[in-house]
């Protein structure tokens, strides 16, 4: 459909119209009984300029028209991903629309009163198209037919490209992000950290949507659950313990709020905490330990997700394990009694939502423990599940086999052990990411947002 007439936007039929002094001319051939060849002559000559220039107008317009369009949706498409990746900038993503708009119409055929700009829509998650542009047609103008409009506000055609909140096809997302909070991570590590994750949960949630939850699961060298969920995590335990230590002293140990992992049956799966499937108890000298953050069950809340990613402090060991099971408990249904209503999990057989863990570190998982909740390191006992990243490779086998798609992010590795734990953990090759500096880490989290959070086209 094409719009026609002097900037009115109305529909109009370009050959419905024949100008008063061609009008003229044909009366007075019919009056003009002497020119009866003539006329007939005349009429056909007019029809045939009319039909041969009328082509010729009507084939430079849907030319013309194809490449506005493709080059309209193609810059609103780029603006809508700058916007994504770049944390909202709306001047970067406005300049990359507009850039492109340009570069794919150079060489286009002859656009007149092309006013064609780009907004960012109400949302904040869209770009859209605006302004008129036209040609001129000086064949159709013999029939009062000056120009044929390309473009023009409001018109059905209007491009307008959106990031879609949701993975796709009109899938809900949970997703689940691992966060490595040890003292390897200290210093500029932990900031470059915070920015990441920061852009990850604002490319991927908006205000006032409830198609994307994200849950967080900072670790150390065990998980802290908070308050509300820890009895119901780890249940009843003594509020200390007489153990020997490595030198062999008969050392009190009392009970931190923090967790380390299952044994049994059930200890690389997500079977629900209770009963015999209760978490382990940490116990230390002094009844702290040094994972400071606590998890964020699944919400859509972006102020308390990024309130948490910037109260993240880096201290002590790396039991990757513990970060990768709270990855899948916080995705898994059968934890659902754990939580508030809000942050429940979708069932696994519900086609209609998508569940991703992030799993990110930057060090080998050198962190156990034993049957008492003691660090192994602290009185040489053996880990009651074997190391750490033999652990945490098989919980993310089950993970996978459960239906999660893992992504891992590994930052500043140097060890080969530790970069095949990940690849071994990813889904596959696509979702294993390795990144040397802040910069890369940053991209890294970005273009996995991205890849979580399509493009589509709305007009």
């Amino acid at each position: 459909m094409f719009w026609v007439g002097k900037n009115s936007g109305a529909h109009v039929n370009p050959f419905s119209t024949i100008s008063g002094r061609w009008r003229q001319v044909l009366t007075g051939f019919k009056r003009d009984e002497r020119g009866t060849v003539a006329m007939l002559f005349g009429m056909m000559a007019i029809v045939l300029v009319m039909l041969i220039g009328g082509a010729v107008d009507m084939g430079r317009w849907m030319h013309a028209y194809s490449e506005t369009k493709a080059a309209v949706d193609a810059s609103v498409l780029a603006g809508t991903r700058t916007l994504q990746v770049s944390g909202g900038d709306v001047s970067l993503a406005l300049s990359t629309a507009k850039n492109f708009y340009k570069a794919n119409t150079d060489g286009r055929t002859n656009v007149k009163g092309d006013t064609i700009d780009f907004k960012v829509d109400s949302t904040g998650h869209g770009i859209f198209a605006t302004g008129t542009a036209y040609i001129d047609t000086p064949f159709l103008a013999v029939a009062s037919i000056p120009r044929l409009v390309l473009w023009k506000d409001g018109g059905s055609d209007t491009s307008k490209a959106v990031t879609e909140l949701g993975g796709g096809n009109g899938q809900k997302l949970e997703i689940s992000v691992m966060l490595d909070t040890t003292g390897s991570m200290s210093g500029e590590k932990i900031s470059d950290l915070k920015a990441a994750a920061k852009d990850l949960v604002n490319i991927v949630l908006s205000e006032g949507q409830s198609n994307v939850r994200v849950a967080l699961a900072p670790f150390a060298e065990s998980v802290r659950p908070g308050s509300a969920y820890l009895n119901r995590v780890r249940g009843s335990r003594p509020g200390s313990i007489k153990m020997y230590d490595k030198r062999g002293r008969l050392t009190t140990y009392s009970l931190t709020p923090c967790v380390s992992e299952r044994s049994g049956a059930d200890a690389y799966t997500d079977a629900a905490p209770d009963g015999a499937n209760i978490l382990g108890a940490v116990y230390s000298k002094n009844g702290s330990c040094t994972t400071s953050s606590e998890i964020v069950p699944l919400t859509s809340d972006k102020s308390e997700l990024n309130s948490t990613i910037d109260g993240l402090t880096a201290s002590g060991g790396t039991a990757g394990h513990l970060g990768t099971a709270w990855a899948w408990y916080l995705l898994s249904p059968k934890w659902s009694n754990v939580w508030d209503s809000a942050s429940k999990p979708a069932s696994y057989d519900d086609d209609g939502v998508k569940k991703i863990a992030i799993l990110m570190t930057d060090g080998e998982y050198n962190t156990e423990y034993d049957t008492h909740g003691l660090m192994t390191s602290t009185n040489n006992t053996s880990p009651m599940n074997g190391p750490s990243d033999t652990q945490a490779r098989t919980v993310c086998g089950q993970m996978k086999e459960a239906g999660i798609q893992v992504y891992t992010v590994g930052f500043g590795l140097d060890s080969s052990k530790a970069i095949e734990t990940l690849q071994q953990c990813a889904t596959d090759n696509t979702t294993a990411y390795l990144a040397q500096d802040g910069e890369q880490l940053r991209n890294v989290f970005r273009d996995i947002a991205v890849k979580l959070s399509p493009l589509h086209l709305t007009q």
